[in-house]
């Protein structure tokens, strides 16, 4: 195994273990109508690194193993991930890059938990984007900007 393969490889499992570590640690908040997942922080990383792609889809498929929405948060959290982890490295460093998991969790996942719980959309709508758009620009357009300068293009 090359060195640049084992380091991709080493990476996708921090990220997606992080993933992991950091939902089952703040559970409380994040799960549920209005949520604060600390761990979608980590959504942005595909502008950095494609591999981190597979690895967030892997970390939501685990961490929502907990979830009180069981088998459709677990695929549909983690195929929605996907989703909005392609169209992030597809527009990585602009605003619809940062927008892309605030849109698809927000539009997505309020539609099945909406479904479920036999609520109205709107207020899924509300408070999933809120809380999706509150980590990624208070957490995760900073986590990029620091990570973008200590490991730069290429490493």
């Amino acid at each position: 195994m090359s060195h640049g393969v084992a380091r991709r490889l080493a990476r996708s499992a921090v990220i997606a273990a992080l993933y992991v570590v950091l939902t089952y640690l703040l559970q409380p908040i994040s799960f549920g109508q209005v949520q604060f997942r600390v761990s979608e922080a980590l959504a942005v990383l595909p502008m950095l690194w494609p591999e981190a792609i597979p690895a967030l889809f892997v970390g939501v498929a685990l961490a929502n193993l907990q979830s009180p929405f069981g088998l459709w948060d677990i695929v549909g959290g983690s195929l929605i991930t996907l989703l909005a982890a392609a169209l992030t490295r597809r527009w990585r460093f602009t605003i619809w890059g940062y927008l892309a998991p605030v849109i698809s969790n927000g539009l997505l996942v309020s539609a099945y938990l909406s479904y479920l719980t036999h609520t109205p959309y709107l207020p899924w709508v509300a408070g999933i984007a809120a809380g999706e758009a509150g980590v990624i620009f208070l957490l995760g357009y900073p986590l990029v900007q620091s990570l973008r300068r200590r490991f730069p293009p290429g490493r």
